[in-house]
């Protein structure tokens, strides 16, 4: 990366050379996705004895793929982001990114709860609250009908915070950046303790608040590329950066403590791998395979845990398996869920984007708005 000329120091400004796509961030989108699999088999117990402690050993930690999401989240948005952009039509592209596929799951939830999952069956307060993609800021109700849909919630409340956020970060000099980078890290891996030291009772794991700072840390974190002025390793010691982080999150205590030990390799990992992107540098998240997974992943994240559920009520009771007998079990589930996600992908997903952004005015009006787009 050229170092930007005194001109472009200034937060008012973008970087040069014009932004890229970043499919390395795509290609890590499935893996988080992958991750958070991995931890639902755990949790649903297809493994039993030894099995299931490898299972553990592995994806024990999974949930931090959800907080690789709102890093990432927030790093796109700002990445993509331009001064012009409009509020109303940035939440617009957002309903049509993930409101289509949640509606859909949501159905499939309700059919479920009222055949072969009674326990899944909501109140009318807790199906409207999940609708309306505000479950999760009532604990009692995070994990209602498509229990993934809670980062939904949270999701929505970063997009309603995000055009305010671009307009503050645009007008933040490079210290003041750094020190926003900084004091979201420290405020991920600070919260939890507070949370315990102080006997809050805070459910900060779902609750939308208290992740906006891993949302804050990505957008910062991409401004900071964008003006050329990000310092980080590069992408082979970021990725060590974030395995350490990630073997060691489960010795911080349960899923709530699990954050505080990957949120500085991702906050490495991201500019790194965007970085080698800008840069035609050797990256192996760019490989197309994992690039249309991670087209993939977001549908996949929203089906697989509700295939897992039905597969497990295949069982009289929590399966607990043999390996011989689990792998081919999980293995299957995972093959439904990813058949599944394509067809959301592209039976829902695209079309119903197409159809949502489609133009609103006359053709004169409609090329602005596919510009805006």
């Amino acid at each position: 990366m050229t170092r930007p000329s005194p001109a472009d120091h200034s937060p008012q400004l973008d970087s040069r050379p014009p932004r890229t796509t970043l499919p390395s961030l795509t290609g890590m989108r499935w893996m988080a996705a992958l991750l958070v699999f991995g931890l639902h088999v755990h949790n649903f117990g297809y493994f039993g004895g030894e099995g299931q402690g490898f299972v553990s050993w592995g994806f024990d930690a999974g949930d931090t793929g959800v907080s690789f999401f709102f890093v990432l989240s927030g790093f796109v948005l700002m990445w993509s982001a331009r001064p012009r952009d409009r509020a109303v039509g940035f939440w617009r592209r957002r309903f049509a990114r993930i409101y289509p596929v949640h509606l859909v799951t949501v159905l499939v939830a309700l059919v479920m709860a009222y055949t072969v999952a009674p326990t899944m069956r909501p109140t009318g307060e807790e199906a409207a609250a999940n609708l309306l993609l505000v479950h999760s800021w009532t604990y009692a109700w995070w994990q209602t009908l498509d229990p993934v849909s809670w980062s939904l919630a949270c999701e929505a409340f970063f997009y309603l915070l995000f055009p305010a956020l671009a307009w503050a970060l645009r007008r933040l000099s490079v210290r003041g950046l750094t020190l926003l980078v900084v004091a979201s890290v420290i405020t991920v891996m600070a919260l939890p303790w507070a949370n315990t030291q102080f006997q809050l009772g805070w459910h900060i794991y779902s609750f939308p608040l208290a992740r906006v700072p891993e949302f804050i840390l990505g957008a910062a974190s991409a401004r900071l590329l964008l003006l050329g002025r990000w310092r980080g390793p590069g992408l082979e010691a970021s990725l060590a950066v974030t395995l350490i982080g990630y073997f060691l999150a489960p010795r911080l205590g349960g899923a709530t403590e699990h954050a505080a030990g990957t949120i500085i390799g991702f906050a490495l990992l991201m500019p790194a791998a965007a970085r080698a992107d800008m840069n035609g540098e050797p990256s192996m998240w760019r490989h197309r395979v994992l690039v249309r997974l991670g087209e993939l992943s977001f549908a996949f994240y929203m089906i697989h845990l509700l295939v897992l559920y039905a597969g497990a009520r295949l069982f009289a009771a929590s399966p607990h398996l043999p390996a011989v007998e689990a792998v081919p079990a999980a293995g299957l589930a995972f093959a439904v869920s990813l058949a599944l996600a394509w067809v959301l992908y592209e039976g829902v997903e695209r079309p119903c984007r197409r159809l949502l952004l489609r133009p609103l005015t006359s053709p004169s009006g409609a090329r602005a708005g596919a510009a805006e787009v």
